[in-house]
């Protein structure tokens, strides 16, 4: 009889710790949480969100306008984002060279596709070169180059804009490759991702900024 009472004690103080255990990591993970919040409002900066276990990012621009900006396309024309106004939209900065940016293509104009006669646009943001200026004509135009064959080659069919280093600060830091932002129709972001994600939280994330 004692030797049971012996394990049942034992049994429970197991479980009892592990009860523990969990009540900490979970207290661990929201103090975390709260860290990384603080740490995006005070740096304005993309920083992850540990909280419920899977890696998202936090940005200091959820729920804000996204900024405003104007760049130019591969036909040289001026695009700005007010000129989508209305839509909703998902700002996608990329770069050739980026094989996460690789992978994630096909959805992307798989995505585009479905939800287009919604009111839904991409619009790509070439990072290929690190602060190139159009004033430096050949390194820009080497750029170009590489991104209209990487366009003609998976047959890209929404807007691509050159120069995305310059608006990358306005965004929170694009510290990797790809970055998302997602914008509903009033011109609001309702989602980012740093790094490459499923093609289902991008539906997911195409669906609320369309607010489905």
């Amino acid at each position: 009889m004692r030797r049971n009472i012996v394990v049942l004690f034992v049994v429970l103080f197991t479980l009892a710790a592990l009860g523990w255990a969990g009540w900490a990591n979970w207290e661990y993970r929201k103090q975390a949480a709260e860290r990384a919040a603080a740490i995006a409002a005070a740096n304005s900066r993309m920083v992850p969100n540990i909280s419920n276990g899977t890696l998202t990012y936090i940005s200091p621009l959820n729920g804000k306008p996204a900024p405003n900006f104007s760049l130019e396309d591969l036909s040289g024309k001026e695009v700005s984002l007010a000129s989508f106004r209305g839509k909703a939209v998902l700002i996608n900065f990329w770069a050739t060279w980026c094989t996460p940016c690789k992978l994630e293509t096909p959805w992307l104009i798989e995505l585009r596709k479905k939800y287009e006669q919604q009111g839904f646009e991409v619009i790509g943001i070439s990072t290929e070169g690190d602060d190139i200026k159009p004033s430096d004509k050949a390194a820009w135009d080497k750029d170009k180059q590489a991104v209209e064959k990487f366009v003609r080659e998976e047959g890209v069919p929404y807007p691509i804009l050159m120069g995305g280093d310059s608006i990358a600060q306005p965004y929170g830091g694009v510290d990797d490759l790809p970055t998302s932002f997602y914008v509903d129709r009033k011109g609001v972001v309702v989602a980012a991702q740093m790094g490459i994600t499923s093609e289902s939280e991008m539906e997911s994330n195409i669906r609320k900024a369309l607010q489905e």
